[in-house]
């Protein structure tokens, strides 16, 4: 068991050290802090694993392009490759080196039965901020974008696939055990999309990390894929599979591969509910995936404003059941 998100905005210890950082990006390239922010839900409720505090968009940033985090805005990269080639960008790549060393620190710090997880942002998700400069509702600049001009898609999505490979291994010989690829916007694809932007280059990222390092356990996240999740499971051969709040967890067990790993998909605000809303999700979910290996997760991050005696329900109650 760990929760998306899980080292965050809901903890007072978090706040309290963002506050005194002065920012996201500030708190997230100062190895020290990021370490502790990392380890902060461990010490808390002793979570099965750790996952790497920073940002998706630490790829892009190492591409060149500007990242910054705007009071009460959400990411902004600049310039944005709606409008600008992908090859005037110089890339920065010393830019994820405190990322290795927060890995280097955290590794130090956790208890040997405590899974370390680090994580990239799949290439169709982190591509829509590249080429629309921000997050959008319906990421349709970037849709628009990959159907009108698709050779410069491609070289956008390969130059994020190549970078992503790169990263994911870096984190992986400072000391995560496990990786995760969120692809947060994967439902807003058709499928003729889906397989070309999602499923194609997660799988070059897998069988690229495989190549290098055979052992470490890959897990795809396909927020909104839906019914598109046996062809992701099939097309990426992903080690396990996240699913979020959306999939029926009985449906998702008769519909996957016999024996694959999955990981959710409790709803966040169920948690942010707490008591009985909170009870039957965990039972329900337990229940669902009695018979394969299961990572018990949300299906997304969790909220900023989840009450800590409801995530201390959850832990209790899946190790009650469990």
């Amino acid at each position: 068991m760990w929760l998306m998100r899980q080292a965050g905005r809901y903890l007072p210890e978090y706040r309290t050290l963002r506050a005194q950082k002065g920012g996201f990006l500030a708190l997230a390239t100062d190895p020290d802090a990021a370490a502790e922010v990392t380890v902060q839900p461990i010490r808390r409720f002793g979570f099965d694993g750790a996952i790497l505090f920073s940002d998706i968009l630490m790829v892009p940033w190492a591409l060149g392009q500007d990242l910054t985090f705007g009071p009460g805005e959400g990411p902004r990269l600049a310039p944005a490759l709606a409008t600008h080639p992908l090859d005037a960008l110089e890339r920065v790549g010393e830019r994820l080196d405190p990322v290795y060393q927060t890995v280097r620190r955290v590794k130090a710090l956790l208890a040997p039965e405590t899974t370390f997880l680090g994580f990239a942002g799949s290439p169709w998700t982190v591509a829509t901020y590249m080429v629309a400069g921000q997050g959008s509702r319906d990421q349709s600049e970037t849709r628009s974008f990959a159907y009108r001009d698709p050779a410069a898609f491609t070289a956008i999505v390969d130059a994020i696939v190549a970078m992503t490979v790169d990263y994911l291994s870096g984190q992986i010989a400072a000391g995560v055990e496990a990786v995760q690829l969120f692809d947060s916007w994967a439902g807003s694809l058709s499928p003729e999309q889906f397989e070309r932007w999602v499923i194609a280059p997660n799988a070059a990222i897998v069988r690229a990390l495989k190549a290098r390092h055979p052992d470490v356990p890959v897990i795809g996240f396909p927020k909104g894929a839906g019914g598109k999740l046996a062809a992701y499971a099939a097309g990426t051969a992903v080690d396990a599979i996240g699913l979020d709040e959306t999939v029926d967890p009985v449906w998702a067990d008769a519909i996957l591969p016999k024996g694959l790993p999955v990981q959710g998909n409790l709803d966040p605000l169920v948690l942010e509910a707490g008591g009985e809303s909170l009870a039957r999700g965990v039972d329900r979910v337990l229940a669902a995936f009695g018979d394969r290996p299961h990572i018990f997760n949300l299906g997304h991050g969790i909220g900023q404003h989840t009450p800590i005696a409801h995530v201390e329900q959850l832990v209790a109650r899946v190790r009650k059941e469990c």
